[in-house]
């Protein structure tokens, strides 16, 4: 069979038709949340949302089998999308309300939900290995029903990230000066934090919640050492996002290997090409956080607080 015909007879069949989509979804969401979470060095909040969602998964989980539900993990997705947003908001509140540390709270959900999701699901009559594919991703379980759930969360990401890009970049850039202007800064933390949960949700299903931050994170890594503007670095990394999701999954159609796995190396791939591109580039600066301080007048200039 020819690599024409191969590719032919992969586009063709309905599991990867909508395991394509769901890549591109998720390749193009989630590094809209996560250049934002750079911007507030909050990196590893999806990894300690992400341990969350796998409670939310097992208590679906749960919930399906007490209802008699075929099969019983119907309601996993659900539940990881309640159990994350409800899990983002306590974080974002202990941070604010000063409790305890950002760290410490994320050490909290890191095992707190690691260990409520392999207790739900023992239960629910289950194994830990039933939440394998929910780790690492598996694109053999992703229903129709799946992909309407991830067009939808993806949609409001989408929506959020982008329609309210200068009020967020705002609140990312200077909390301080967002409060002066009088933006709504809790809610809007609230809100950055919902959108982290909501990104974990839309990611399970293709890359795991273990290595869902990665596809937040790592495609922003490689945009800012090739762009030097906040808009310019979302969309760059929007475009790396969709590449290696949809690249990843088509490698795991000829090659018996973990659909998560494969995206995040890939990615990791894209940054090292750009790290020893970058000096050919001529983008020698520095960055500090999501971009250099020195370069914050080129930042401001770029986008205007308008999010241009």
């Amino acid at each position: 069979m020819t690599m024409l015909e191969t590719l032919t007879a992969m586009l063709a069949s309905p599991l990867m038709q909508r395991g394509l989509l769901i890549a591109a979804l998720v390749g193009i969401s989630a590094p809209v949340v996560g250049t934002y979470l750079v911007q507030r060095r909050l990196a590893l909040l999806g990894d300690g949302i992400g341990h969350v969602a796998l409670t939310g998964v097992a208590m679906g989980w749960l919930a399906g089998s007490a209802a008699g539900l075929t099969p019983h993990d119907a309601l996993a997705v659900p539940g990881a999308v309640v159990a994350a947003v409800i899990g983002a908001v306590l974080i974002e509140v202990m941070r604010t309300k000063g409790r305890t540390s950002g760290d410490v709270a994320l050490a909290l959900l890191f095992y707190g939900g690691i260990a409520g999701g392999v207790l739900l699901i023992g239960l629910a009559g289950g194994t830990s290995a039933n939440l394998t594919g929910y780790l690492f991703g598996s694109i053999a379980t992703v229903t129709p029903l799946d992909v309407w759930l991830t067009a939808g969360l993806a949609a409001v990401v989408l929506g959020v990230g982008i329609g309210l890009r200068p009020a967020l970049f705002s609140l990312c850039h200077d909390e301080e000066f967002a409060l002066a202007t009088g933006l709504p800064v809790r809610a809007l933390n609230i809100l950055v934090a919902v959108m982290a949960a909501l990104t974990v949700s839309v990611s399970m299903r293709v890359v795991g919640v273990l290595l869902v931050s990665a596809v937040m994170i790592v495609p922003v890594a490689v945009a800012q050492l090739v762009t030097r503007s906040f808009a310019g670095t979302m969309g760059t990394a929007m475009a790396v996002g969709v590449g290696v999701c949809v690249t990843g999954l088509a490698v795991t159609y000829f090659h018996p290997l973990s659909p998560g796995a494969t995206i995040v190396v890939l990615a990791i791939a894209c940054y090292v090409v750009a790290l020893i591109a970058r000096p050919l580039l001529g983008r020698t600066h520095r960055h500090g956080g999501a971009h250099g301080a020195e370069h914050l007048h080129d930042v401001e200039d770029d986008l205007q607080l308008r999010g241009a």
